[in-house]
């Protein structure tokens, strides 16, 4: 996807690939548990809805994360696990040597206290996509 340059930074980092098909961009920043995120999402009119009915569907999103909470990889696997309030049981694949991934998602530490999460809550874009976007993700220069 051609993507213009605000589209392709967020919170100090460099998007290098999204896929087509995707809807509308917003920004939001927030605090949690410590870590301050700046998330950008994309979403899609449901089809049928109203302009100010509110029926979005979340296409793709990206957030950057920084915080000290995110030291090394068993620290961001557990503050995704509150953050997200996963039980024991969530069980992430490994992805990459900086990575986490499980069925919609993947997170990747790209220093010490700097992470990004790639999520796909509604399976609109697939996990293939999301594992493409998280691969292409990095500091920005």
């Amino acid at each position: 996807m051609t993507v213009s340059s605000q589209e392709t930074h967020i919170g100090g980092l460099a998007i290098g690939y999204l896929p087509d098909r995707l809807g509308s961009a917003s920004d939001f920043e927030f605090e949690w548990g410590g870590v301050a995120f700046v998330q950008r999402v994309w979403e899609t009119r449901l089809d049928g809805a109203s302009p100010d009915s509110g029926a979005w569907r979340v296409d793709l999103q990206i957030q950057a994360m920084r915080g000290e909470a995110l030291a090394d990889m068993d620290a961001l696997r557990a503050f995704l696990a509150e953050y997200h309030e996963r039980g024991d049981d969530w069980k992430p694949e490994p992805f990459g040597a900086d990575g986490l991934s499980s069925d919609r998602e993947v997170a990747r530490l790209l220093a010490p206290g700097l992470a990004v999460e790639v999520r796909d809550p509604f399976s609109r874009q697939g996990i293939d996509e999301v594992r493409q976007v998280a691969a292409a993700i990095t500091k920005a220069q």
